[in-house]
């Protein structure tokens, strides 16, 4: 190594002082700026000619006005030969700069004190990173502390660490009795030997959840409570599990008087119920339109689904104002709005509202009215319009697969009055016998709430029969005889103007069919490997949004199972996932398709901290894409590999 002195010691000393990535300032005695490096200049946002008009404590944040002045003094008596604190300044443009500063004194040959060398580092982004994880330590200690359910931390050797207040209040022993004891002390030991062993199976920690129905108390009684694991996970590693139980024994009574005072105030619940259900209707229209109205081109036809939206908006607001004075409905004090009204313009417009479900599920819809139904007749527009979503809505929603139809006819006509027939039929799940003659009673589910399983009926079917009966009609079920499914229908009656050019002008109604058509362009097979649900379905949504097919696994070992009997385009990889995760994954599909055709694999990864891109590149990955996942990212990757095929 070279002696220091064969350098040119002035050419180092300037070279390190103006590239050094540290300020370096010289400030006089008196607090003046004297020199500067571009460091300085970058972190406080200054010209070098402008440190001449004010001094350092010009800038300095007033709450650390004070705190330097010990340490200076005792600089300057020789008592201490440099100090580190840290401080805050204002930039030049107002903002607050955190810095780490080091200040030195240099001094003459007699060792009289010449100026200070001060030395700044920017902190400001390691500080307020600093901050706030400090921030979120408090909401975690308050959350914790202030949560009116038990919340007990511990280890994978089940050792108790921690607890919060309620856990005093549910078992008897202080928190201070409980660290350091083995969890055992509170479930039991074959729970605690089965929840660790459990470890990383999302399922057998589930079941062990489930089993955990008490909690032992220190005075020797049993407390019935529902619990919840959650592992805390810390840098992908389990380092334990926390566990939070709720006290169910004042919870169990409020049930029991919540079910009492819902049989004694019937009108009052079916009011609450009815309107929580139909409130949700209309804005499913809204939201599922905004959808649609979001994947369109600004032409005439994103044009035309901004007035959907309009009409659902103005649905849900009518519908509100009945929700408010439900009880007319119940005494026939309600009265029908009569306005002219075209039926196919409510029917096409009910159709565009719902169309986005069906088109989710490659559902198949077809209208046919009958040219004896007039053009023009006078009802109440919303409550018909509001039927035909409820019936829609719930044929879209059981019917996984297949058709729906709507078919419109006039069943009679006389002294100015006409009575339509509309039926809703479809190809879903249909509904078993037991449940027909229930299908319209208002609270059938209600007063099944602890035990309700969707099977096709509700309050909103109790809603349309009171709307249909205001309309001077029937409703009723019949089961589909060669098919499976069902068909609703129901009748209404409408003051009617006939006009013989009726016919002619309904010629194009007479059939409609609204098909979904992915036929545009090859679609590419994708594999989606997500174990977590919301994550699953907004891939999925995403993906077949640009017109391609998915299939979904929910871990590594399913998604090696289905390379193995399906050749994919782009598999979509989870890193983190039960059983087997994301890497290793890849790994035994780079192996089993090594020299054939091999699917491009992408990282979907929560992680987005810098080199993870690199490193699963480096695992055999082929693309890295970070959550939350955007359309773009997505579509970014398909029209990769399209330009690749091609």
């Amino acid at each position: 190594m070279q002696d220091i002195k064969l350098f040119n010691p002035q050419a180092l000393f300037e070279h390190i002082y103006t590239n050094a990535p540290i300020g370096i300032a010289l400030i006089s005695l008196d607090r003046k700026w004297m020199n500067v490096n571009l460091a300085v200049c970058r972190i406080f946002g200054y010209e070098e000619e402008e440190f001449k008009s004010f001094t350092i404590d010009d800038i300095r944040h007033p709450d650390d006005s004070g705190n330097s002045s010990d340490l200076l003094i005792e600089l300057l008596d020789g008592v201490i030969p440099s100090f580190e604190l840290e401080n805050r300044y204002f930039n030049k443009n107002g903002n607050i700069v955190w810095t780490s500063v080091h200040v030195s004194l240099v001094r003459d040959h007699d060792g009289k004190p010449l100026y200070y060398i001060t030395q700044f580092i920017d902190v400001t982004k390691n500080k307020l990173a600093e901050l706030k994880l400090q921030e979120s330590i408090e909401r975690y200690t308050s959350l914790k502390k202030y949560n009116h359910d038990a919340i007990i931390s511990f280890g994978l050797d089940g050792i108790i660490m921690n607890g919060n207040n309620m856990v005093q209040q549910m078992t008897g022993y202080l928190i201070e009795e409980l660290i350091d004891k083995k969890m055992s002390i509170l479930i039991g030991e074959k729970k605690l030997s089965s929840l660790l062993l459990a470890l990383n199976d999302h399922e057998e920690i589930e079941k062990v959840e489930k089993d955990i129905t008490f909690i032992d108390h220190k005075d020797g009684r049993s407390v019935e409570v529902l619990v919840t694991l959650a592992p805390i996970i810390i840098q992908t590693h389990t380092m334990g599990f926390y566990l939070i139980a709720k006290d169910m024994t004042e919870q169990k009574k409020l049930i029991i008087e919540k079910e009492a005072a819902e049989k004694t105030n019937k009108a009052k619940s079916e009011f609450l119920a009815m309107m929580s259900h139909e409130i949700r209707t209309p804005m499913n229209g809204v939201i599922g339109m905004t959808d649609v109205l979001l994947e369109t081109q600004l032409d005439e036809e994103q044009l035309e689904y901004v007035h959907i939206i309009k009409k659902s908006g103005d649905t849900l607001l009518a519908i509100i104002n009945d929700i408010l004075d439900f009880s007319k409905i119940e005494s026939g004090k309600t009265e029908l709005i009569e306005e002219p009204l075209n039926v196919r313009t409510i029917l096409s417009e009910t159709l565009y509202i719902v169309m986005s479900k069906a088109l989710e599920k490659n559902l198949e819809i077809t209208t046919s009215v009958c040219p004896k139904v007039p053009n023009l007749v006078y009802g109440d527009s919303t409550k018909l319009r509001q039927v035909l979503i409820n019936l829609l809505s719930n044929a879209i929603k059981f019917t996984p697969e297949g058709s729906i139809s709507i078919v419109i006819d006039a069943v009679s006509q006389e002294r100015g009055t006409v009575r339509l027939q509309f039926a809703i039929r479809d190809t879903g799940i249909g509904v078993s016998k037991e449940q027909v003659a229930h299908l319209f009673e208002p609270f059938y589910q209600a007063d099944h709430f602890m035990t309700r399983k969707t099977v096709g009926t509700g309050l909103g079917l109790a809603i349309c029969k009171k709307l249909v009966e205001l309309m001077d009609g029937q409703i009723w079920h019949e089961a589909s005889k060669d098919q499976p499914g069902s068909t609703f229908l129901f009748t209404a009656n409408f003051r009617a103007q006939f006009n013989i050019s009726d016919a002619s002008q309904n010629d194009r109604w007479l059939q409609q069919v609204y098909v979904v058509d992915h036929a545009a362009e090859p679609s590419l097979k994708i594999l989606i490997a997500e174990d977590n649900e919301v994550n699953q379905l907004v891939l999925k949504k995403m993906i077949e949004k640009l017109g391609h097919k998915t299939t979904i696994v929910q871990n590594g070992k399913e998604t090696v199972e289905a390379v193995k009997h399906n050749p994919y385009d782009i598999i979509f990889m989870d890193i983190q996932m039960p059983s087997m995760d994301g890497l290793a994954a890849t790994k035994i599909i780079n192996e089993m398709t090594h020299g054939k055709k091999s699917p491009y694999i992408v990282a979907v990864t929560a992680h987005a901290i810098k080199g993870d891109s690199e490193k699963y590149l480096s695992e055999g990955m082929d693309a890295y894409i970070s959550k939350p996942v955007s359309m773009s990212a997505i579509s970014e990757i398909i029209e990769r590999i399209k330009k690749m095929k091609s």
